[in-house]
């Protein structure tokens, strides 16, 4: 029964105690949620009134920008009808500005009109002054315009021939100082031979005995070699000496040669010269080969073809105005060289076309026409370029046109020029003297004209009567034009008018 009772107290308790618990976790539960809400509608509260505060925060700068906005409103309103007033003020200006020079073009053109009608008085009593002056003076108004421009020509004449003098002074004297020191600079810059060298045309002999045995039995021997040479042998009574006479100055050295190695060995008959003669031509052309080619190196020009090479070693052998010309072409490659460098033209074509200027006189006995031609014809031949080959019609041309065929043709000017260089004939010499003077004669009012200085300068006398300063100024251009267009002549002639009058009277 114990054990029944206490079972029946445990249960009771356990069920009092389930309850109890139940009834306070109830009622913890319902004091929890009391608080959630409460603290739920705490928050709710703070949010509203918070939204309260930002809506009149909101309102608050929705007002501030209003009332601003109204403000910048209010203030452009106002700067566009400050803009309109000022553009109202222009127009109202602009307005009378207008009017005014409306008014100003009217009266201009009144003023216009008035001075056209003052211009057409004016014009008709310049007419009728000019005909009244027509006929007190006698003379036309072209009549009259002439006559005061020869007085006031008269008048200013000598002023004018002054000036031009010394114009042409000043500039003659700077560019003859610059030509001057360029020329010099070079010329002492080239060293060369400059003594006449003649034409070798005598064979000096051993004996006069030896006239008969080059002469032969009948002439056979004389025959013999005039035949083989193409040269004409002159034995007169000169001693030890005979003479060789031929056109071609390579059959000459061929003749003098062939003497020589026949006077040498002593045996002179045909047979023996014959192979003499062969002989002889095989050591003039290597003797003309090694002279073409010493003058190419000594220029340093390679590349030059050896027919080419052959052609300018006969230049060894051909003389100009008694001036030997491979020595010459030598010498205007040089002086063509310095002058291109201190110019800044083309060295190179300047040098090879002073070497080959004159290569057409190694074959002008031979072959038709003259010398530039031949010359220009024989480089285009071996393949020289077009500015090295017009070097040989350059060195002739009045006006060459380009820079290197001036300088070739000063070059070759200054070679020739050279004092002992060449070497005239007196027939020549007079010849071009009595032509200097002969073109100075032919110019009227000219009363005499001397040639002196060797033909380097012309001394023309003027009759004052009929030439002033003026026309002798203008005299002394016009006899030098003529002088370089007609005459030939090495460097410069100097032109000299002198008008000069002489009056006489006696005290008695």
């Amino acid at each position: 029964m114990e054990g029944i009772v206490l079972v029946i107290i445990l249960v009771s308790g356990l069920a009092i105690g389930g309850f109890v618990g139940y009834y306070f976790r109830k009622l913890f539960a319902a004091r929890e949620v009391g608080s959630a809400e409460r603290k739920a509608e705490d928050l709710l509260n703070e949010a509203k009134n918070k939204q309260k505060e930002i809506l009149l925060e909101a309102k608050d700068k929705a007002l501030k920008i209003l009332d601003e906005s109204k403000k910048e409103v209010q203030e452009r309103i106002q700067e566009v009808r400050h803009q309109q007033e000022r553009i109202e003020k222009r127009e109202t200006s602009f307005d009378k500005k207008l009017l005014g020079l409306e008014s100003k073009e009217e009266e201009l053109q009144e003023k216009v009109v008035k001075l056209d009608e003052i211009k057409a008085e004016v014009i008709k009593i310049k007419e009728t002054q000019f005909e009244k002056l027509e006929k007190i003076a006698k003379l036309t108004k072209k009549e009259a315009e002439k006559i005061l421009l020869e007085n006031v020509e008269n008048k200013i004449k000598d002023d004018l021939v002054e000036r031009v003098r010394k114009l042409e002074n000043e500039s003659s004297e700077v560019i003859e100082a610059q030509t001057k020191d360029l020329l010099s600079s070079v010329i002492q810059r080239c060293a060369s031979s400059h003594s006449v060298e003649t034409t070798t045309t005598s064979v000096t002999l051993p004996s006069d005995e030896m006239k008969g045995r080059i002469i032969g039995r009948e002439g056979r021997n004389i025959k013999a070699i005039e035949q083989l040479t193409g040269v004409e042998i002159v034995v007169d009574d000169t001693p030890e000496t005979i003479l060789v006479s031929g056109f071609s100055p390579i059959r000459r050295h061929l003749a003098k040669r062939t003497l020589d190695k026949l006077m040498a060995d002593g045996r002179i008959h045909p047979g023996r010269i014959e192979e003499t003669v062969e002989e002889a031509k095989k050591d003039l052309a290597l003797d003309i080969k090694k002279a073409g080619e010493t003058a190419a190196h000594k220029m340093g020009i390679a590349g030059l073809d050896p027919k080419l090479i052959q052609l300018l070693g006969r230049l060894k052998y051909r003389t100009s105005y008694g001036q030997n010309q491979l020595l010459h072409a030598m010498e205007v490659a040089q002086l063509s060289k310095l002058l291109a460098e201190e110019l800044g033209a083309n060295v190179a074509v300047a040098k090879k076309g002073g070497l080959l200027h004159d290569i057409g006189k190694a074959v002008d006995h031979e072959v038709q026409g003259g010398h530039p031609q031949i010359g220009y014809d024989i480089m285009k031949k071996f393949g020289l370029p077009e500015e090295v080959a017009y070097m040989s019609i350059a060195h002739h041309e009045d006006n060459p046109k380009n820079i290197e065929g001036i300088i070739v043709k000063v070059a070759d000017a200054i070679s020739g020029a050279r004092i002992g260089a060449r070497k005239n004939t007196l027939e020549d010499y007079v010849q071009r003297l009595d032509e200097l003077e002969g073109v100075a004669i032919s110019f009227e009012g000219v009363e005499k004209a001397y040639a002196i200085q060797a033909g380097r300068e012309l001394r023309v006398f003027v009759t004052p009567d009929n030439v002033d300063d003026w026309q002798a100024t203008k005299l002394a251009r016009d006899i030098a034009d003529r002088i370089e267009e007609e005459l030939k002549y090495p460097g410069e002639i100097k032109v000299h008018v002198i008008r000069e009058k002489r009056i006489l009277e006696y005290a008695r």
